[in-house]
This record gives structure tokens, C-alpha cells and sequence, in this order.
């Protein structure tokens, strides 16, 4: 790779945003969070700086997600949050423009898919590529995707959930639906609300689920106490939570999950359905993290599913893969402008 060109993968996720170098792997993985002011409209802080600031700001600044349910939400904001992730991987003294290559949901329009080329071409790129989600998912789990042969992926992010199946380096069957991470977030904050009357955030919710959440009940339940705030007294308070009430509180998004699966197996063609059941439900993106996830799906489509290895960084994985050797990917590839 020549000094000359620059390139770049992102990962433009509802939650996180990471970047990726070719060479150097992932740079840069920061919340895809933009903390603003509300008078002049000045961007005050991107990334770590500004989720810190959730939840915790006084009236005079706004800390918004840019990105609602994998999508541009905000045009201008996204383009300075862009901005702020090229330079922050690239350093100060870059003087030829990165070609950037971006993630989208499966199911995204091509309105949608024009404002993030034009986001990122603003933000600083020579040239900006769109990718679907699932197909880069699919490359970075190392999936060889041109094959004849059917193989399905699970992305869960914090937005959306992609179901794909990818035949011959294409989508064949997919489904993109708005609940992944933040909505089984939302699950425990509406369990702990219902059961103990307690106000807790979006973050102890995440932390909730991170150390005790699980798909299946189990055996040796794990506990975690939580501190919110009283919705009788007002007060601060704290209780005791265990993992199989966690398991009751988020079955109903779960469910949501398998149900995208199923739809999307009733549309697979019988001949790469078979194939699937050969190769497995390959698994990615942070929420496909939640312990037991995997065996859930199994027991309910009687597929065997698996995690892809680093299933974190599986789609910005991709994006490297993909820029390194675009005249192969470029069936996938949806063109710059």
C-alpha cells in the first residue's frame, strides 16, 4: 500500500462506530454519539467523550446518536461525526483524501444510501463506497461469499438486526429489522421499572446485560446489584437482580430476532436452505454476544448456530477485506457517485 492512497473501512453503527485500516486493523472503536450545544449548534464533543455525557447534561447541550436504527437520522451531525472518526484515524498531517469504504443495513433505500456517500464525501473522502452490512459481515467472519453454496449470517447490532443469506457473492434472502441491542436494552429498563419501581438508564441497562443477561435460564444463576431511582419516593435506590429474570425480560425482543430468521428462511430457495443446514447460522455484531444466544436459535430452527470469531469487529473486518481488493468485491459494491 503506497503512501498515496489512503483508505479507510467504517463501520457506521447506531451504537458504536469503528474504523478500520488496511494493515493496521481496527483504529478507532468509538460510540456512534455526538454531543452538541444547543445555541450555536457547535459540535462540542464526538465519540467516548460525548457518551460520557448522556444522561447527564445540562440544558445548554444536547449528546444525540446521529444514526437511528442503522440510519442516517441527523444528515449534518453524521457528517461532522464522520469527519471527526477520518481525521482521528488518519492523524493531522494527511494531505491525500482516504477512499472510505462505509457499512449500510441490508434493507436500507437508496435515499438513505446516497446521503451516506455524500456524508462521507463531505467529511473528507476522495471516494466513498456503500457496502450491505450482512455481506461485509459475512467477509470478515471469512466466509468465502463467491462460492455456489448457501450460507446464512445473523448480524445484531445495537439498531438492527440483518438476516442475510449470501449465494455467489450476493444477497439472495434478507431481512433487516429494528431490534437488536438497544431494544433488548430497553426490555430491562421496562422489567426493572414494571418489577421494582425503580428508573434505571440506558447504560446500566447495557451493563445489566453484559454481565448477567442470558438467552436460555441458567442453572447457576449469576446476581448484580443496581442502583436507580425510586419512581414512588423519588430517592435513590438499590436492588438485587438475577439472570433468569433478565432471560423473562428480554424474550419478547428475542423473539422478534428468531421470527427474522424464520421469514427469512421461508424465502431461501430449498437447494441454498440445504446448504444452511450444512454450514450453520454464522452469528455477529455485539449482540450476538448475550450468553446462550446462539443455542436459542438453534433450539428454535433447528439450525446448528455459531459466533463468528472477533463477532465485534466481523463488519469492520469486512470493510478492510473488501478495500483491499475491491475488483473482487465489486459485484457487492454499490458504486461511488
Amino acid at each position: 500500500m503506497s503512501i498515496f492512497k489512503k483508505k479507510l473501512g467504517i463501520d457506521l453503527g447506531t451504537a458504536n462506530t469503528l474504523v478500520f485500516v488496511p494493515g493496521k486493523g481496527v483504529v478507532l472503536n468509538e460510540p456512534s454519539v455526538v454531543a452538541i450545544s444547543e445555541e450555536g449548534k457547535q459540535v462540542l464533543a464526538v465519540g467516548l467523550e460525548a457518551k460520557e455525557m448522556i444522561g447527564k447534561t445540562p440544558d445548554s447541550i444536547v449528546a444525540y446518536r446521529p444514526m437511528k436504527d442503522g440510519v442516517i437520522a441527523d444528515y449534518k451531525v453524521t457528517e461532522a461525526m464522520l469527519r471527526y472518526f477520518i481525521n482521528k484515524a488518519l492523524g493531522k498531517w494527511v494531505i491525500a483524501k482516504p477512499e472510505v469504504m462505509v457499512s449500510v443495513p441490508a434493507g436500507i433505500t437508496s435515499t438513505e444510501r446516497r446521503a451516506v456517500v455524500e456524508a462521507a464525501i463531505k467529511a473528507g473522502a476522495k471516494n466513498a463506497y456503500v457496502v450491505k452490512e450482512p455481506i461485509l459481515a459475512a467477509i470478515g467472519a471469512g466466509i468465502p461469499i463467491h462460492e455456489p453454496k448457501g450460507r446464512m449470517i445473523v448480524d445484531i447490532g445495537g439498531g438492527t438486526t440483518d438476516v442475510a443469506v449470501i449465494s455467489l457473492g450476493g444477497i439472495v434472502a434478507s431481512t433487516s429489522v429494528k431490534c437488536a441491542g438497544n431494544k433488548i436494552d430497553q426490555g430491562i429498563v421496562d422489567h426493572v421499572k414494571k418489577t421494582y419501581n425503580l428508573a434505571i438508564g440506558d447504560k446500566t441497562a447495557e451493563d445489566i446485560k453484559i454481565q448477567i443477561g442470558s438467552a436460555l435460564p441458567l442453572n447457576e444463576e449469576l446476581t448484580m446489584s443496581i442502583k436507580g431511582r425510586d419512581y414512588v419516593t423519588g430517592l435513590p435506590r438499590s436492588v438485587t437482580i438475577t439472570t433468569n429474570e433478565m432471560v423473562k425480560a428480554v424474550e419478547r425482543e428475542l423473539r422478534q430476532i428468531i421470527k427474522a430468521i424464520k421469514d427469512v428462511f421461508q424465502e431461501t430457495p430449498p437447494e441454498l436452505a440445504s446448504d444452511i443446514i450444512d454450514n450453520g447460522i454464522i452469528m455477529s455484531g455485539g449482540s450476538s454476544l448475550l450468553r446462550n444466544l446462539p443455542l436459542l436459535i438453534e433450539r428454535k430452527t433447528g439450525v446448528k448456530a455459531t459466533l463468528a470469531e472477533d463477532a465485534l469487529y466481523c463488519v469492520a473486518k469486512g470493510t478492510g477485506i473488501a478495500l483491499d481488493h475491491l475488483d473482487l468485491y465489486k459485484k457487492s459494491i454499490i458504486a461511488k457517485r
